[in-house]
C-alpha cells in the first residue's frame, strides 16, 4: 500500500492510494482507532495494516488532485540521517572547498576526485535532526534568511514499524514499516561554517520545513529490493540527478543494526539512507535559486515536488 496523510476540514486524515494511483481513500473516516493517523497505524502493526487494506477495498476514492498532502508522518518520533553513497561522500567535501573559495572571493578551484575516509566504510555515519521541521509534497520551502546558498538532497528513508534493541542485520527488515522519499534541504554556507565545530550540522539543516518527506509511505511488501530503486531529480524540468540506491556503502539493515546497538528504536522513527550518488547540487557546486521547483522521483515510491522561496534573494 501507498499510505498518505492529507488535510481535511477536520484536521489531518490517513489515506491510502487507490490501485489506479489517481485517488486517495480516506481511512480515518472509518472511525477505527488504528486508522486515526499514520502513527496509530504504525503502532497497530499487522492488525492496523489489515484494517487499512479492508478500508481501502471498501472505500471511495477522493481525486488526488483535489487533496492537500502533508508529510506522511507529520511529526516523526525521531529523524536520523546517514551518509552512505560513495560518490557523494567523495564529492561533497570537494564542493564545500569550492563553496569556501567562492565565499572568500577566491577563484573556483574546480572539480576534483575526492576520497572516502576509512570511517565511512567501517560503520554507518549519521546525525539526528529536528523532527518538528517537517513538510510534505507540494509545500513551499521558505529559505532561512541567514543563508544564500540553497541545496536539495535526494534520499530514500525507511520508517521503523517495530520496536527493538540490539537488532541484528539479519532481522532488521522485520522492523521496517515502509519507505518514503526524503529531501534533506540544506543551507550550505551555514553548514560550511558549523561543520568546523565538529558536532555535525545544526542550522545548516535545522529550519522549518527543512526535512521534506513524501508523497507517501510505501509499505515494505511493495518494494522487493530497495537496492534496485532508480532515483532522479529535476530542477525546473532539468535532469540533475540519475542514480540508483544500491550503491550505498551500508544497507538499511546494517544501519538499523548499528543504530540499535544498546539503543531502542521505536515505531514511527525515520532513518534516511543518505544522499544518493550525485544527489545534490553541492557535488557540482550548483545551488538553488528563489522560485526553483525541485522534483524528486524514486521508482516504486513516487514523486515529491517542492518550490523554494527566498524573498531575501529575489
Amino acid at each position: 500500500m501507498k499510505l498518505a496523510t492529507f488535510q481535511t476540514p477536520d484536521g489531518p486524515h490517513l489515506g491510502a492510494l487507490t490501485q489506479a494511483g489517481d485517488a486517495l481513500v480516506d481511512l480515518t473516516v472509518t472511525g477505527q482507532p488504528e486508522l486515526a493517523s499514520m502513527q496509530a497505524l504504525i503502532d497497530a502493526g499487522d492488525t492496523g495494516l489489515d484494517a487499512a487494506r479492508a478500508a481501502l477495498a471498501a472505500g471511495t476514492g477522493i481525486a488526488l488532485e483535489s487533496v492537500t498532502l502533508l508529510a506522511p508522518l507529520p511529526c516523526p518520533l525521531q529523524i536520523r540521517d546517514a551518509s552512505t553513497a560513495p560518490r557523494h561522500i567523495m564529492h561533497a567535501p570537494v564542493g564545500m572547498r569550492r563553496l569556501a573559495a567562492l565565499l572568500q572571493g577566491q577563484p573556483d578551484p574546480g572539480p576534483a576526485e575526492g576520497t572516502i575516509p576509512d570511517i565511512y566504510r567501517a560503520q554507518p555515519i549519521f546525525y539526528i535532526t529536528n523532527r518538528f521541521a517537517v513538510a510534505g509534497d507540494g509545500a513551499d520551502i521558505l529559505w532561512p534568511r541567514y543563508s544564500r546558498y540553497m541545496d536539495y538532497e535526494l534520499e530514500v528513508a525507511v520508517v521503523i514499524g517495530k520496536q527493538g534493541r540490539d537488532i541484528s542485520a539479519g532481522t532488521a527488515m522485520d522492523h521496517i514499516f515502509g519507505y518514503t522519499i526524503f529531501n534533506d534541504f540544506s543551507a550550505r554556507d551555514t553548514q560550511l561554517n558549523e561543520m568546523q565545530g565538529m558536532l555535525g550540522p545544526a542550522k545548516g539543516k535545522s529550519f522549518d520545513a527543512g526535512n521534506v518527506f513524501g508523497p507517501w509511505i510505501v509499505t515494505r511488501d511493495e518494494i522487493p529490493d530497495y537496492r534496485e530503486l532508480r532515483c532522479t531529480a529535476h530542477i525546473n524540468g532539468r535532469l540533475v540527478t540519475d542514480s540508483r540506491l544500491g550503491e550505498m556503502l551500508h544497507s538499511f539493515e546494517a544501519m538499523i543494526a548499528y543504530i540499535s546497538n544498546a539503543e531502542t528504536l521505536y515505531p514511527g522513527e525515520i532513518i534516511g539512507g543518505g544522499t544518493v550518488d550525485d544527489g545534490c547540487g553541492l557535488e557540482r557546486c550548483e545551488f538553488l535559486a528563489d522560485g526553483d521547483e525541485v522534483v524528486l522521483t524514486v521508482d516504486g515510491i513516487g514523486t515529491l515536488r517542492n518550490r523554494v522561496v527566498a524573498p531575501h534573494l529575489g
